[in-house]
């Protein structure tokens, strides 16, 4: 026998390890969300200007759940490639891009700080191409499914800059005890 492990055996791996990774990518970049108070429920969001080609707010969430869902999966195939060349840097790298992923909601959602998000997704955006190009190297139906990411991440970065373009002075900070006051003429 030439083969180190037969089709069903990398079959089971592949699925065992998808087992684990798409419900920890999923979970991961909910909580990242929800924790940073992102979405457009915020009043600092709300007191915003959006860009022309700012999305419907619903979009984030299915597009986002897609994209986790695919980072799980290619991530799966790389780690199931046992004895693949570069497998370990390229699981590092995809490591270091989820890292910086997760903190980009915090940076601008709940540190309001457009700045800073901007040059965070523009690191993000370099850090997923080098993870397309390691995870090509080792599989690459992985590096594919990580296109569709690095295609929105793109669009984010974008988004992003106008976001402060249009809003240089930040946006407006709500009452830190969430009351509103109302006014009746």
């Amino acid at each position: 026998m030439t083969a180190l492990a037969s089709r069903g055996q990398l079959r089971a791996s592949f699925i065992r390890w998808a087992l684990f990774t798409v419900p920890l990518v999923v979970l991961l970049g909910f909580l990242s969300g929800q924790l940073s108070g992102s979405g457009a429920g915020s009043f600092w969001f709300q007191s915003l200007e959006k860009p022309a080609i700012f999305p419907p707010p619903m979009w984030f969430g299915i597009v986002w759940t897609i994209l986790y869902v695919l980072m799980g999966l290619a991530l799966a195939l790389v780690c199931a490639a046992w004895g693949a060349r570069g497998r370990g840097l390229a699981i590092a790298f995809f490591a270091l891009q989820f890292v910086v992923n997760l903190a980009w909601s915090p940076v601008f959602f709940a540190m309001h700080d457009m700045r800073a998000a901007l040059i965070v997704i523009g690191v993000l955006d370099v850090l997923v191409l080098i993870t397309i190009v390691l995870f090509w190297r080792v599989r690459k139906l992985a590096a594919v499914l990580l296109l569709p990411y690095l295609a929105w991440i793109v669009f984010a970065t974008v988004l992003n800059w106008q976001f402060l373009e249009l809003n240089p002075g930040g946006g407006i900070e709500g009452p830190a005890n969430g009351a509103v006051e109302r006014f009746e003429l």
